[in-house]
C-alpha cells in the first residue's frame, strides 16, 4: 500500500527545509545505490530527531520513487528507567506512521558489563545493532536504514583521527560484520541544523537518551563543539571536511596496504 501524501502528515504549513532534506536524501540514495527494486527497508527509529526525520522523508520518497520498495519502522525499547516512547508513538500514529516497538533489556546488560563511571553508549549501540540485525533477518528485510547525518560523519572522522589513529568515518552503505545485512545511511548528506529546523517546525516530541549520556558526554560531544566553533570561525568548513571523504588520494597518504610505494623506483 502506498503511503499517503506528505502534507497529510503535518499539522502546520509545509516546512521549506523538508524539501531540502528530501532532495539531499534522494541524491545520497542515488549516488550510493542505496535502494533497489523490491527492497524491504527496516528503518531504525530511536525516538530522536534524526531517525524520525529519516523515517518521515523515506516514506515520502517511497511514495514518489520510480522503483518499488517499502519502509517499515522499528523502535527498540532498551528498558532505560526514564525512557517513555508513548508521546512520540502517539504523535507518529496520529500522522499515519506505524512504528513497531520491541523490548530488549539492553540497558541492564550494558550497565552490568560497563565499569562504573564509564559511558554505556558504545556497548548499548553494539547490542542495539545486534537486535536490529536479528529482527531484520527474522522478518526478511533486505536493508537496514540508520539516521546518521553529515555532522555525525564529520564527528566520527575527527574521533578516529584524534583518538584511534586511523583515517575513517561512517560509510553511506556497508555490509554488516557478518556479511548478512546491508546497512544504509540515507541522511549522510543532510546537515544537522536542517533536521533541527524540521523537528521544530513540526513540533515532534522526541525522546532521547540524555539522562544516560549526561553521566559522561564523552569525546563525541567534544568533537561536536569543536566543529561548531570551527564552523563559526570558518563558515563552510563542515562541508569542506565532508567533501574530503569523497576525494581520497591514496598516493598522498601513507598506508602501504592501499598504495604500492615499493613500485616507485628512482630514475637515473
Amino acid at each position: 500500500m502506498t503511503s499517503p501524501p506528505f502534507r497529510r502528515y503535518l499539522d502546520k504549513p509545509y516546512p521549506l527545509v523538508s524539501g531540502e532534506i528530501r532532495k539531499s536524501m534522494v541524491r545520497a540514495m542515488s549516488d550510493y545505490q542505496m535502494i533497489e527494486e523490491g527492497d524491504r527497508v527496516l528503518a531504525a527509529v530511536s525516538g530522536g530527531k534524526d531517525s524520525t526525520a529519516m523515517l518521515i522523508h523515506m516514506k515520502e520518497i517511497e511514495r514518489r520513487a520510480n522503483v518499488s520498495f517499502t519502509v517499515d519502522a522499528l523502535l527498540i525499547d532498551q528498558k532505560q528507567p526514564w525512557f517513555d516512547p508513548a508521546p512520540f508513538i502517539s504523535w507518529m500514529t496520529a500522522r499515519g506512521f506505524t512504528v513497531k516497538i520491541i523490548e530488549d533489556p539492553i540497558f541492564d546488560v550494558a550497565l552490568k558489563k560497563t565499569r562504573p563511571g564509564k559511558s554505556l553508549c558504545r556497548l548499548c549501540s553494539r547490542l542495539r545493532r545486534g537486535a536490529l540485525y536479528t529482527y531484520a533477518e527474522k522478518y526478511g528485510y533486505s536493508k537496514i536504514a540508520l539516521g546518521h547525518h553529515r555532522d555525525d560523519i564529520n564527528e566520527t572522522l575527527l574521533l578516529n583521527l584524534f583518538f584511534a589513529g586511523r583515517l575513517a568515518a561512517m560509510p553511506p552503505k556497508l555490509f554488516s560484520d557478518n556479511g548478512k545485512h546491508v546497512v544504509i545511511r540515507p541522511m549522510c548528506y543532510v546537515e544537522e541544523k536542517k533536521i533541527i529546523s524540521f523537528k521544530n517546525a513540526l513540533g515532534i516530541p522526541v525522546v532521547t537518551c540524555d539522562s544516560c549520556s549526561a553521566r559522561e558526554k564523552g569525546k563525541r560531544e567534544e568533537m561536536k563543539i569543536l566543529l561548531k566553533n570551527l564552523e563559526d570561525q570558518y563558515p563552510g568548513l563542515q562541508a569542506t571536511l565532508f567533501k574530503s571523504l569523497q576525494q581520497v588520494r591514496t598516493s598522498q597518504l601513507m598506508d602501504r596496504e592501499l598504495f604500492d610505494f615499493h613500485s616507485i623506483l628512482p630514475r637515473y
